[in-house]
């Protein structure tokens, strides 16, 4: 009983609503209540202490010529020096940024001063009124008065305040009134209570509501500020966390780190189970994410599988890397989803500020360069921020600059690698492969310079070219000659990518089966919803899609069920394993042996030995692709390759 009657004491005096009934509501609310009372007690507080002056220099001119004169100079004197300086005190702290928290502790002593300032003015009528001429005493009626109605003004969002500073003016009109025994008198006591009893009541109301009023601006931000799916703060809250820390950087110098966080294979786990599961997935990753943490931070979801952290107030940087450690520790047993055990990882990159950037964009494009390497470095990878980096940073975009202007600089070409009928030992087809001959670095590999082209764009123009360009080669072939083109997964987000491939045969004058559209399974694995439309308009259109690198995606007998294939293309891992595997054996051949049931053609990748090839004979695979068949050739030795004679030849030796 003793805890609850503490308890409500302290909730009482401290301001809180739910002592008299209002809403309920958590600590951290309610400071953010006390907060916004506060705001609005300081923008009332400066007129009203100066009203409070005025209303004592008043006092002391109607009672010059009272018994009690020097008594009222003194109230008078302390009462206006008090306002002024509290008016003064009070409009300095309304130029500082209003704060978002307020303690119980302050709230206790705006409650004292409250009830120091009422009983300043509840000493008057009981001091002053009995020896006061007529006209003094309905100054000091009036004044009274107005100090009621002036404090439920001031305080009415805050009921304690409001009942601690009127209460003991009341108490004082009352002993005034009551002891003088004149029915006039009691009368005006009697009104004084009516009129008082409005006042508070609209003080309850008004503070009631106000306070509800703060508790949905605080839902509602709370909203925007959160993640509606993991719960955690959103990217909104994180740049204003980063913001208040690159503020304190300024002031005081505390030094802090952030931490960026990409989750491995997040979209494989996305397309193999459902986006339900997906989710399930982030909401498992956001709990155990959190528990990392230290108390006062929070991890926040700043994009589809991308987390950041800021680490405030850092001592060390071995601070950072630590919880870095245990975000990668906390991928290390499965996550249980819909009844399957699901493998997750991430990649962790850190920045220290200021060391590594003094603004907000410095400090996520270099969190973002660590990020970059920790990944290619592999999954569970922890790396802070290097100038090495920075400088692979300014090289990629050097090399993104360049590539802007490879075509018009006639830098890009094809090489073209065959593939072998193993039925009739004839080239079949073959593959284009872009090559980038840069003018200063000389030729940059496939691997660096698709990325770029993917992430800004450019592939489309560059898809376009190779599909052009290879139409235009394989017009210049034999009929029975198809040529094959990889297609990267930005190219099925082009509109009008069907157009262009109509346009090219077109152009080319070439029919469509002639050409060949390879896709993998990793660009299904993001894109599978656009692309089955795609791929459903090129084979109507008689173009044949091939799936390529089959057996290293996730899930890849679902896309051979739902989407047109005309031929699988088996990834080269397994073939080049499946002479000292017997694992890659057993795959190769069931893959081929799956695929003649499907009634789609299949394709060996990097067919390097004699040993490898025979063994595909053996069990009946349709084509093969490697070094050992052909290295790539540029377009102008396509046809001699083709010149079946001289093929033999060549594979005979």
């Amino acid at each position: 009983m003793r805890t609850q009657t503490t308890n409500y004491v302290a909730r009482l005096f401290a301001g809180d609503l739910s002592a008299f009934g209002g809403p309920a509501t958590d600590e951290a609310v309610a400071g953010h209540i006390r907060a916004e009372q506060m705001s609005l007690v300081l923008g009332y507080s400066v007129g009203i202490m100066l009203a409070n002056a005025c209303n004592a220099i008043v006092l002391a001119i109607a009672l010059w010529q009272s018994p009690d004169r020097t008594l009222a100079l003194i109230w008078a004197g302390a009462v206006a020096a008090a306002a002024i300086g509290f008016g003064l005190q009070s409009r300095a702290s309304r130029r500082i940024t209003k704060p978002q928290f307020v303690s119980r502790r302050a709230m206790h002593r705006l409650v004292r001063n409250a009830f120091i300032l009422g009983a300043a003015w509840g000493t008057v009528p009981v001091a002053f009124f009995a020896d006061a001429s007529t006209g003094g005493q309905l100054v000091i009626t009036c004044l009274c008065s107005g100090m009621l109605a002036g404090g439920a003004l001031a305080f009415a969002t805050i009921p304690i305040a409001a009942i601690a500073f009127t209460a003991p003016i009341f108490v004082g009109i009352a002993i005034c009134l009551g002891r003088n025994g004149d029915l006039a008198f009691l009368l005006i006591a009697f009104l004084v209570v009516v009129y008082g009893s409005v006042l508070l009541r609209g003080v309850f109301v008004n503070s009631f509501a106000f306070a509800r009023r703060v508790i949905r601006q605080i839902e509602a931000e709370r909203t925007v500020r959160l993640d509606p799916l993991t719960h955690l703060p959103n990217r909104v809250a994180f740049n204003e966390t980063l913001d208040a820390a690159l503020k304190r950087l300024a002031l005081s110098g505390e030094e802090f780190a952030v931490l960026l966080l990409d989750l491995d294979r997040f979209k494989e786990v996305n397309d193999q189970l459902g986006h339900p599961a997906g989710d399930e997935f982030l909401v498992q990753v956001a709990s155990r994410l959190q528990r990392c943490t230290r108390a006062a931070e929070h991890v926040a979801r700043i994009g589809g599988d991308e987390f950041a952290l800021v680490m405030a107030n850092l001592a060390r940087p071995e601070d950072a890397l630590e919880i870095a450690e245990r975000f990668v520790a906390a991928f290390t047993e499965p996550f249980r989803i819909e009844g399957r055990q699901i493998v997750g990882a991430t990649s962790v990159g850190i920045v220290l500020a200021p060391r590594d950037g003094n603004t907000a964009l410095d400090i996520m494009k270099n969190a973002d360069t660590a990020l970059y390497r920790a990944k290619k470095a592999g999954p569970g990878t922890v790396c802070f921020f290097e100038q090495a980096d920075d400088r692979l940073s300014r090289d990629r975009k050097a090399l993104q600059s360049d590539l802007e202007g490879a075509i018009a600089r006639n830098e890009l070409f094809l090489v073209f690698q065959p593939f072998l009928d193993l039925g009739t030992d004839r080239i079949t087809g073959l593959e284009a492969l872009l090559r980038w001959q840069h003018p200063s670095r000389g030729l940059v590999p496939p691997s660096e310079f698709i990325p770029i082209a993917e992430e800004t764009g450019l592939i489309h123009e560059i898809g376009e070219w190779v599909i052009r360009r290879a139409c235009a080669s394989v017009a210049e072939w034999p009929e029975d000659i198809r040529v094959a083109v990889n297609f990267s997964a930005a190219q099925f987000h082009n509109t009008g990518i069907l157009q262009i491939i109509v346009q090219a045969l077109a152009d080319a004058r070439i029919a469509p089966h002639r050409l060949e559209i390879e896709i993998t399974e990793s660009m299904l694995l993001s894109k599978y919803g656009s692309a089955a439309t795609v791929l459903n308009a090129l084979l109507e259109l008689g173009v044949t899609v091939a799936l390529d690198d089959f057996g290293t995606g996730f899930s890849s007998l679902t896309y051979l069920r739902k989407l047109p294939f005309s031929r699988i293309k088996i990834d080269q891992s397994f073939i080049r394993d499946m002479l000292v595997q017997p694992d890659c054996a057993a795959i190769v051949k069931s893959v081929i042996g799956l695929a003649r049931d499907l009634r789609i053609g299949v394709v060996a990748e990097g067919v390097e030995t004699a040993d490898q090839l025979e063994c595909l004979r053996q069990i009946s695979c349709d084509e093969v692709q490697g070094y050992l068949i052909s290295r790539p050739v540029s377009a102008n030795g396509v046809l001699a390759l083709l010149d079946t004679k001289k093929y033999r030849a060549t594979y005979a030796a």
